[in-house]
């Protein structure tokens, strides 16, 4: 009697554990299938830019695009970023910014390196990271490029080779040694006058203006006196064709240096009338700013970013995708004669 009541008890422990077990798994799977269909009320999420500076055109006119995207979407939606372009001090507005607990934390970095400890620990605080001007940034969501950079790099050197018809001595500029696209693009631009135009001649090294117009402008000044015969100049930050055509203008050879480089009318505009720059290319900031903040809306909407699709924003109308890049194809040129369509 004793040895069928032992065996009565087991059967029955072993019932109650397979139907604990089987009445366990529905919510388990109801939880899941809630988080993935989730609807988000866009009004009830904040989104933080954090720009390389807020005193620079360039990003004033992001601001622009940000705000549009507020309107559009709901999204409380802001800008933020130091008085100037110094690495330790961005660094400290993303800190603030990852304490103010946004859902999204979008980032224009100065110097991405710096910043990879920080955006580390916004992703481990489950806030969405996107970036922009970094495609070798670790730890984001996603970084969205206006376009492929090397292949910018190529197109700002053709333009320049044109210029200076095809042979001569020329110098590039960068905002930062560090920063990503920037020597992205003169790595390119490099490889390509080498492989293409072989009576062009790079001298010097990459020059470094730390995004500062009258850096640009005394660099430039020195070079044209221990480099008189120089022929071009290819800048990458947005002011570096600013302070080497005003160098350039002031020594009066405004029309003989070919100068080509990432800028906007209302830095260059000036100097594009009077020959000093002759061609900038860049891309709207105003529609970077929302096509980042875009795809920070799809992520945290469960929307799959995939390859060849339309984020909605001109020049980003077919994306490419390479990991966690997404690459639009946005870039434009202008001179003085179309620079009136393009008021920033």
């Amino acid at each position: 009697m004793k040895r069928y009541f032992i065996i009565l008890v087991s059967v029955l422990l072993i019932i109650t554990v397979f139907l604990g077990g089987c009445t366990q798994k529905p919510p388990k799977q109801q939880e899941t299938q809630t988080t993935a269909t989730k609807e988000i009320n866009p009004s009830d999420l904040k989104f933080i830019t954090v720009v390389k500076s807020t005193a620079f055109n360039w990003f004033k006119r992001m601001e622009t695009g940000i705000q549009e995207f507020s309107k559009d979407t709901g999204v409380k939606a802001v800008m933020q970023g130091p008085s100037k372009a110094d690495a330790a001090l961005q660094l400290q507005v993303v800190e603030d910014a990852i304490a103010q607990k946004p859902d999204a934390l979008l980032v224009v970095p100065f110097k991405p390196e710096t910043l990879e400890p920080a955006l580390k620990k916004a992703l481990e605080q489950g806030i969405v990271v996107i970036t922009h001007e970094a495609s070798n940034a670790q730890n984001v969501t996603y970084d969205v490029e206006a376009f492929d950079n090397a292949a910018y790099g190529r197109h700002l050197m053709d333009e320049l080779a044109k210029r200076m018809n095809y042979e001569g001595k020329y110098v590039v500029f960068v905002g930062s040694l560090t920063s990503t696209t920037h020597n992205e693009w003169v790595d390119a631009a490099i490889a390509w006058q080498k492989e293409k135009y072989p009576k062009m001649q790079f001298i010097g090294t990459k020059y470094e203006t730390n995004d500062d117009v009258q850096k640009a402008y005394q660099i430039m000044k020195d070079l044209l006196k221990t480099h008189p015969d120089i022929k071009g100049v290819q800048g990458s930050s947005a002011v570096d064709v600013v302070g080497a055509g005003q160098a350039i203008e002031e020594a009066g050879l405004a029309g003989k240096i070919a100068v080509v480089g990432t800028s906007i009318p209302s830095y260059a505009g000036d100097l594009l009338k009077s020959g000093a720059i002759s061609l900038i290319s860049c891309w709207d900031p105003a529609k970077a700013g929302y096509a980042m903040n875009k795809v920070a809306l799809m992520v945290l909407q469960g929307q799959k970013i995939e390859d060849g699709m339309d984020l909605g924003v001109p020049g980003y109308e077919k994306i490419k995708l390479v990991g966690k890049v997404i690459y639009g194809s946005a870039w434009i040129d202008i001179d003085k004669d179309n620079m009136d369509q393009y008021p920033f």
